[in-house]
């Protein structure tokens, strides 16, 4: 086992996304995941029906402890819903682990529909975490609210990631999944250039939770101190693996085979 990864992010009573993804993704690639836990959701593979907040206090406690007692090698961050957590993350982070890697998942809108961040919270996340990330990873729907740019096609893309590196983040990997077309292309980009990984696109309905699996698995590979764009390659071909290899469970849209092995190095 190698490499502490700290989650913090929301719940999924479902089991395929959040926190519970993020842990699965983290041990099926040797590393160790720590969590703290900003709300409970429950869900299914449909939708999100409640959201319980975790209170703030605890929220920080959570993320002090598992900093000062286990450490951390690379933080992720996932569902914020609220600008106050957003703010106290920030905080915690920058007081107990100031130069540790973060990897910024903008969880905004569940697969069923259900939104996920409250009004005003886009703005802190801007302004809190996206200065301090060393990646940020949305969907083009997200990247379209971070941004105000429209995000339909590979042009588009390419000008929303240059958008999200002049915000401040170190580093974007926009993804095109939501974008039409027979091929998937995700972008990284970086002040020394960009890179695209290509996939031609899977027709199933088992994708809950790509977006928590394919952060995590990449702030496991910065925690095992993988090179930036060796961390995105190697966690690409984990979640294309993982949504091959889907169980099928659930009447919407079901979750990923997180247990499927791969090399830690890869």
């Amino acid at each position: 086992m190698k490499g502490r990864v700290l989650i913090i992010a929301g719940s999924d009573s479902g089991g395929g996304a959040g926190i519970q993804a993020d842990i699965k993704a983290v041990t099926a690639l040797r590393g160790y995941a720590a969590t703290a836990i900003a709300a409970l959701t429950a869900q299914d593979t449909h939708t999100v029906h409640a959201i319980h907040d975790v209170p703030l206090p605890f929220v920080r406690l959570q993320i002090e402890l598992a900093l000062k007692d286990i450490g951390a090698d690379a933080i992720k961050t996932g569902m914020l819903n609220k600008g106050e957590v957003i703010a106290a993350v920030r905080e915690e982070i920058d007081l107990h682990a100031p130069e540790t890697p973060l990897v910024v998942d903008p969880v905004m809108v569940a697969k069923g529909g259900a939104r996920l961040l409250s009004a005003g919270a886009e703005r802190a996340l801007i302004e809190r975490l996206l200065p301090r990330a060393t990646l940020i990873t949305p969907n083009a729907s997200e990247a379209e609210v971070l941004t105000g740019l429209p995000v339909n096609s590979f042009a588009e893309q390419n000008r929303a990631a240059e958008r999200l590196l002049a915000l401040g983040a170190r580093a974007v990997l926009l993804k095109g999944g939501h974008l039409p077309g027979e091929e998937v292309r995700d972008v990284l980009l970086t002040p020394q250039g960009r890179q695209e990984f290509k996939n031609p696109r899977l027709h199933t309905t088992s994708t809950h939770g790509t977006g928590c699996t394919l952060a995590s698995a990449i702030a496991t590979g910065l925690a095992q101190k993988l090179e930036l764009h060796t961390a995105v390659a190697r966690a690409h071909a984990y979640v294309w693996t993982a949504i091959q290899t889907a169980p099928g469970l659930g009447g919407g849209n079901g979750p990923l085979n997180h247990a499927h092995t791969v090399k830690p190095d890869a």
